[in-house]
């Protein structure tokens, strides 16, 4: 494990040149919210993916997350490496060898062999010692702090991640604002979280969140004989889609795409839809580039 100045201290090796394949041409969702985009369209690779197969599998492995998280993680990994590397592809014309992806809130490191497997160097930034120890995984690179306030310096990584994180915490948007100032000029961020009023933004107390977030925290205890794992106004927060969109505005960062994680291509438009998207989005992406970076390169 790396302490807070080892990490500051990161160094990128040079990457490898991507020839990117045909990709489908997503619009940003700026002008669906009123707000005049700030750059043009662009084609990205990730959208051909976002097929209905691939939202059967995820959401079928949903009901492992308790009893079987290697299981349930390993697919949500394999997602992960193909949403950032298609992404920073279309965005700098290389492939994820040799890039340095800091993962927030990585917990014990489920996608760290993935992410090798990719030529990345991974590194997981987690705030409890229990959890980054839960799976026996051992990540030389883990870092122990918070999201809050990430113990790097700015301008250190070349991707910063976070993955159904923003949920566990109280203030998700300072989060964002970290993962932007520790990401490289011309480097992404990428942030996917679950939408508080979607099918799983109870966790293992839904679906009676729908109830209010204390309600099912107190039905649960009485069901289970112990308190959620997830416990609301603890580690679990009411996180609307909204305030994800809301973000994607105001940031100093460029927004290439928002759209609704484990949903088909042509499901992405009910991001644009206030109030139906906080029912039917339950994973809200939001994707988005530091400016000032390196020419792309092709």
């Amino acid at each position: 494990m790396l302490d807070a100045e080892e990490s500051s201290m990161v160094r990128i090796p040079p990457a490898a040149a991507d020839p990117a394949p045909a990709a489908a041409d997503v619009p940003g969702p700026r002008a669906a919210e009123g707000v005049a985009p700030r750059q043009s369209r662009k084609r990205f690779r990730f959208a051909r993916r976002a097929t209905l197969g691939r939202s059967v599998r995820l959401l079928r492995s949903f009901r492992f997350e308790q009893t079987d998280p290697a299981r349930f993680y390993g697919g949500i990994a394999t997602d992960s490496v193909h949403l950032l590397g298609d992404y920073y592809a279309d965005l700098t014309g290389r492939d994820l060898s040799g890039t340095t992806v800091l993962d927030v809130g990585g917990g014990p490191g489920y996608f760290a062999d993935e992410f090798a497997r990719a030529g990345a160097r991974y590194i997981p930034v987690e705030p409890d010692p229990s959890e980054m120890h839960a799976a026996g995984i051992a990540v030389p690179a883990a870092v122990r702090g918070s999201g809050m306030a990430l113990p790097f310096r700015d301008d250190a990584v070349d991707i910063c991640f976070s993955s159904n994180v923003a949920e566990h915490i109280p203030d998700p948007w300072r989060m964002a604002d970290e993962m932007v100032r520790v990401t490289k000029p011309g480097g992404i961020v990428v942030l996917s979280y679950t939408v508080w009023l979607g099918p799983f933004g109870g966790h293992e107390t839904g679906p009676w969140h729908y109830f209010g977030g204390e309600y099912a925290a107190r039905r649960y205890r009485r069901k289970n004989g112990q308190e959620p794992k997830n416990r609301f106004g603890v580690s679990l927060f009411a996180v609307p889609a909204r305030d994800g969109v809301r973000w994607s505005e105001r940031t100093s960062a460029t927004v290439h795409a928002v759209f609704p994680r484990y949903h088909p291509r042509w499901a992405w438009w009910l991001v644009r839809i206030p109030g139906l998207r906080e029912l039917l989005v339950s994973n809200l992406v939001v994707v988005a580039e530091k400016p000032g970076g390196p020419p792309r390169r092709d």
